[in-house]
Formats: C-alpha cells, structure tokens, sequence
C-alpha cells in the first residue's frame, strides 16, 4: 500500500484502515514517516524493511499464510513509482499468499499541490514525464535519457536524482529546455522537516548544493510550472463550451472559436468526462 509521502493524513482511507487492522506491518524507517504506522492496533508486529532483504520478508509471509494474518506493506509514495513492488508480488505468488496493491499519493503530485501549480495547463504541458537520471547504480533501458525526454518540453518529475543534480541540470539544458524554465524542487515533502524551493533552470544544482538537499528530494521542471496567472485556460469550463450537460452561451461560443486558445472548439471533448475517466 502506498503511504503518500509522508504526512500521515495524506493516505487514503482505505490504505489507513489496512494500517489499523494488520497484524504485521512492514515498513522501510528510511523512507515512510512514522506517524504513518502508529496507528497500528495493540499487538501488532511492526518489521524495519529497511534492514531486511526481499528474501528475508519470505518466511514472514509464509507464517501469515499459514496463520491467516494480515500483512500491510507500507510503502512511500505510491508503490507503483519506483517501489520495487513487482518482485514483491513475485513473492507472493511464489508463497501461495493473496495481495492487493493500494495505491498512494506521489511525491511528485504533492509537490505541486504544496507550491499551487497544475502539471499540465492547455497548450503549455498537457504531459507528464516521470523519470531519474541515468548513469546510477540501477541502469536505466537504453534510449530513456533525461536529455531526450527534455526534448519535448513537457512537465517532468525527476526521482532519485538530487545527489548527481549538476548533472541533471546539465542533462536538462542539453536536452533544450531553457534556461529561464521553471523548476520546483521539493525536499522531505510534507514532513516537519520540509523544505520546497523556486528556482531557474540555470540555477538547479546551485540551488541544490546551497541547501544540501542530497537525496528525499523531487524536482519537477517545466514551462507549466510558472508563477503568476495562466496564459490559457481549459475549454471545459469556459462559457462558450458546449457539452452534454450545458449549454454554450452563443456569444461566448462566438468569442471563443475566434480567440479561443485553439480557435476552434476540439469536436473531440464535448463531454464533460476528461482524459482520466472521471466526471468533471
């Protein structure tokens, strides 16, 4: 289950009450914040994963097999970013125990949420690219660079990263994002410890290296990410928007294929469900 990143009411209420009820609790100290896994009910047995091996966790699943116990594997963020989970349900699989994976809120998404920006504004970013930097101890498939992934101009959520962070503003410049882009970099976010930064582009790693932030840091870059208002807005809730349930205001309807962003209406999105599948 993902755990968020940190502040113990940012997990969801599902993953909260799998924490109240397990009888094991699994959790790595170095990476989810304790308050997180007091919640636990009396007895439980609470494992540092931090010191223990994937192999080490086999024989502790075997005992919640065979005694009908409910393990929680609590992890940082959410547990499909970077959360060596897929060996984990190899695990399971492998011991003859069933599993379900809870998701969680990303650093990445409270970043933004901590400095009030959206990811993706109309013609600005509609993307979002999640990666690391390659050339670390964990090898990276051949052709996903940062530099190549800059290329598009799009959002991007840098993990893992922040030790080698002249290398990643390096990596960011070659890859043609400019100078001036925006970049927020989040440490420790929603800790008591947190600490979150504007800066440049060409300023990255200085800004980095000034404040020693090493490692518990996520850097998210990119033109959407700017302060201030935005230049263009979402058709969905624009007056001279028509969809199946409103109505466009004529004159407004009007104004907007003449000076809308697009200049057109997209015949495409005249819905009111967005590219998510949820109900606007």
């Amino acid at each position: 289950m993902g755990a968020g990143p940190g502040a113990a009411d940012l997990v969801s209420v599902r993953g909260a009450r799998i924490i109240e009820q397990a009888d094991i609790i699994i959790w790595a100290s170095s990476l989810v914040h304790p308050d997180m896994v007091a919640r636990h009910k009396p007895g439980a047995e609470l494992i540092d994963s931090a010191i223990i091996p994937l192999e080490g966790l086999e024989p502790l699943y075997a005992r919640a097999r065979d005694e009908g116990l409910l393990v929680a594997r609590v992890h940082t963020g959410d547990p499909s970013i970077y959360g060596a989970t897929a060996e984990q349900r190899d695990l399971c699989r492998r011991v003859g125990i069933a599993f379900e994976t809870i998701p969680g809120i990303s650093a990445f998404s409270a970043a933004a949420a901590r400095m009030d920006v959206e990811i993706t504004v109309p013609e600005v970013s509609q993307s979002l690219i999640l990666t690391r930097l390659e050339g670390g101890r964990t090898p990276m498939p051949a052709g996903e660079t940062v530099a190549s992934f800059a290329a598009h101009g799009a959002t991007m959520a840098i993990y893992l990263s922040a030790a080698r962070n002249r290398a990643l503003q390096e990596a960011l410049l070659a890859g043609g994002y400019p100078g001036e882009t925006p970049c927020i970099i989040g440490y420790a976010v929603s800790w008591p410890e947190e600490r979150m930064f504007r800066c440049p582009l060409s300023q990255l790693s200085e800004t980095m290296r000034a404040h020693k932030l090493w490692k518990h840091a996520v850097v998210l870059v990119g033109p959407a990410l700017a302060e201030g208002p935005i230049a263009t807005r979402s058709h969905l809730y624009h007056p001279g928007f028509r969809h199946e349930y409103r109505p466009a205001d004529p004159a407004a309807q009007a104004d907007l294929a003449a000076h809308g962003t697009r200049g057109v209406l997209d015949e495409d999105s005249r819905t009111a469900i967005d590219d998510k599948g949820e109900r606007a």
